[in-house]
């Protein structure tokens, strides 16, 4: 079973793809960028915002699909400067308070409209 999971408290896909999908009792979300929803701005300001934003994001795909962080069980992290991993990290530990999930963060050359990070997920209900 595969079911399309979308919300407009996420920003639309920039592309030929779904905000996540739900199989079975699995969701991979496609990775989020820092657009907000509300007025389809960048928020590229500096980091620590941009991650957050991209946090936001994710939380609205998996109320979704009826689940939070706890259910994210694999992240994925795309960051342009490997010196931004520290700011990055300390949003991204405000939501996973204990038991976080598998992670890998990749330094990339680019991202899609020229941000600064890039995170997807993988999350089973």
């Amino acid at each position: 079973m595969k079911k399309v999971i979308s919300t407009n408290k996420a920003p639309k896909a920039i592309g030929p793809y779904s905000q996540a999908i739900l199989s079975n009792d699995t969701l991979y979300c496609s990775g989020q960028i820092a657009i907000d929803p509300k007025t389809s701005c960048l928020i590229i300001d500096n980091i620590k915002n941009e991650t957050s934003q991209i946090m936001q994001n994710i939380c609205a795909v998996l109320e979704a699909a009826g689940m939070n962080t706890q259910n994210i069980v694999k992240c994925s992290i795309f960051i342009k400067n490997m010196s931004d991993y520290d700011e990055i990290n300390e949003i991204y530990l405000q939501y996973f308070k204990s038991e976080p999930p598998a992670r890998e963060a990749i330094q990339v050359s680019a991202l899609p409209k020229n941000v600064n990070v890039e995170i997807s997920i993988i999350a089973v209900k």
